[in-house]
């Protein structure tokens, strides 16, 4: 009986610590269909609804379940935790925000041009360095200049 109770504890004492991550953090939407609510609530009207998976966001606030986010045009409102992933990813800028990207074969301007990849475009993110950024957007992955992306560096 004792060691249930400690692995219970442990187990909570985890999840717990997860959930006590700072604000502001990265996140992306984890689902095919995702609401934004002008309030933290489901009584809340639906401003936005986002049809985008690993779309990026910022986390700004937390209130219960609730998490305020800011989409990568600026807009802000509430999303329940549940629609929401740590999995980073982030979406292409662009050049001028309407010219294409190039997506690199290694973190290098030199390297060979893979794809250009338009505006808008979302993918899943990897560690940057030294101002490159690993980007895979459905499969298709090579390294991509990181001022090109939004949802990169410090939230």
């Amino acid at each position: 009986m004792a060691a249930c109770a400690v692995a219970i504890s442990s187990l909570t004492g985890t999840a717990h610590a997860a959930d006590d991550d700072k604000v502001p953090y990265w996140a992306s939407v984890d689902t095919d269909l995702a609401n934004l609510r002008v309030g933290p609530g489901e009584s809340y009207r639906i401003d936005w609804v986002y049809r985008r998976p690993h779309l990026p966001v910022k986390v700004l606030r937390r209130e219960g379940p609730w998490r305020l986010v800011e989409d990568p045009d600026g807009t802000k409102g509430w999303m329940r935790d549940l629609l929401l992933s740590r999995q980073r990813s982030a979406l292409v800028k662009g050049a001028g925000g309407k010219a294409p990207v190039e997506m690199r074969a290694e973190a290098n301007s030199s390297s060979a041009m893979l794809w250009r990849i338009e505006p808008g475009v979302v993918g899943l993110l990897g560690a940057c360095k030294e101002g490159w950024c690993p980007f895979d957007v459905q499969g298709h992955k090579g390294f991509v200049e990181q001022e090109m992306l939004w949802g990169v560096g410090a939230p």
